[in-house]
């Protein structure tokens, strides 16, 4: 597995060893959101471009719509989240993942997005 990176938005970005890229929110958005109780993840053959809403969480208290945070096609979804979307609260950065993008050819280019100590020193300025 790849560098973990992370968004303003509170996404974690990670390239998986075949080139695809995992998303997910992090330890301090599911924090926010409160106990999750629905995803709405995208479909798998979608073609997302950056920025477009990927995903909706669902919590008790609010609703997030989550950006793609790269372009891309979706090549898998984390399926175990329609019967399970406490994972998200459980294991944000594991288990909860909420789906992976094949970016093409060029790939991606991660150094734009922020490293786990950049991301924990923004997190602790909220």
């Amino acid at each position: 597995m790849g560098e973990t990176r992370f968004t303003e938005e509170h996404h974690w970005l990670r390239v998986e060893e075949d080139g695809t890229i995992t998303v997910g929110i992090t330890e301090y958005a599911q924090e926010q959101l409160g106990d999750v109780v629905y995803v709405e993840l995208p479909k798998v053959e979608q073609i997302l471009s950056l920025g477009d809403e990927a995903a909706v969480v669902e919590s008790v208290k609010t609703t997030s719509d989550i950006k793609a945070p790269v372009g891309g096609t979706v090549v898998e979804v984390n399926e175990k989240l329609a019967d399970a979307p406490e994972l998200v609260n459980k294991d944000p950065m594991g288990a909860g993942w909420l789906f992976r993008v094949d970016v093409g050819e060029e790939g991606a280019e991660l150094d734009e997005f922020m490293s786990e100590h950049a991301y924990q020193e923004y997190v602790e300025g909220l």
